[in-house]
């Protein structure tokens, strides 16, 4: 199903809605959540998601796993989606927050097929096994942990949406403890309990993660300076570090 809301058919009686969106630039769908789990697939550009207690960033070609009844709201960069909502009853093994996930071949090829499916015709024989094996098949998908906390509560909550919304390298702990009318020492140690990182460590994690929807149009050189890295080396082994990933992989 294509460009189908989910409202229209979030109460037929079957365990997997397939329905593929193509999103105008930047859009963004605000706060909601679902009573299904949702696969939701990026076939192009890249996806923002963010619930209460983290964001994701999701690469074209990925997909991010959203548990049943999670808030979230998801920024759409020229992003064409395939997406699966499931009922939890079928996937117990769902994880119990967001997870950013590869998709191989064998997955794309099944939801690009799972898209031109339409459930309101009834669902059996090729239709069903193609879904059941999806669910099967999206079970072994590997992890990759673009994935940054979001500490709860004022003011460290608000100061991390901000940032992430605009990555500033000029921005530092002196600025972020003024405004929240603490000394450095105190909001150090207040942010690492509240987000089990530093706030130095978390503003390089975020900068980091800004840079994935950049390599969709930049080369590696071109985002490394732009993110203030020295060189273009430092950047790749910054992100590689800390995401498991070669940003090459990402640049298209």
């Amino acid at each position: 199903m294509r460009n189908v809301t989910l409202a229209e058919v979030d109460a037929l009686p079957v365990p997997v809605l397939p329905i593929a969106t193509a999103y105008p630039p930047d859009h963004l769908l605000g706060w909601h959540e679902h009573r299904r789990a949702q696969f939701l697939y990026a076939a192009t550009g890249t996806m923002l998601v963010e619930t209460g207690h983290g964001a994701w960033t999701v690469p074209g070609e990925r997909a991010v796993l959203i548990p049943p009844g999670t808030r979230h709201q998801v920024r759409m960069l020229d992003v064409e989606t395939n997406s699966l909502y499931i009922d939890p009853a079928s996937v117990p093994w769902w994880p119990p927050e967001c997870r950013v996930v590869e998709v191989g071949s064998l997955v794309r090829e099944l939801l690009l097929a799972a898209s031109h499916v339409d459930v309101r015709d009834g669902l059996g024989g090729r239709d069903e096994a193609l879904l059941t094996l999806l669910l099967h098949e999206a079970s072994r998908l590997a992890e990759v942990p673009l994935r940054i906390p979001i500490p709860r509560g004022m003011p460290f909550a608000a100061l991390c949406r901000r940032y992430l919304s605009d990555p500033d390298l000029a921005v530092g702990n002196a600025e972020w403890s003024r405004e929240a009318g603490m000394s450095e020492r105190t909001f150090t140690r207040r942010f690492c309990d509240a987000a089990g990182m530093s706030p130095a460590a978390w503003r390089s994690r975020a900068r980091l993660l800004a840079a994935v929807p950049l390599l969709r149009h930049q080369s590696v050189t071109e985002v490394a300076a732009r993110l203030g890295y020295a060189t273009p080396a430092a950047f790749s082994y910054a992100f590689t570090r800390v995401f498991g990933i070669a940003p090459s992989r990402l640049h298209s």
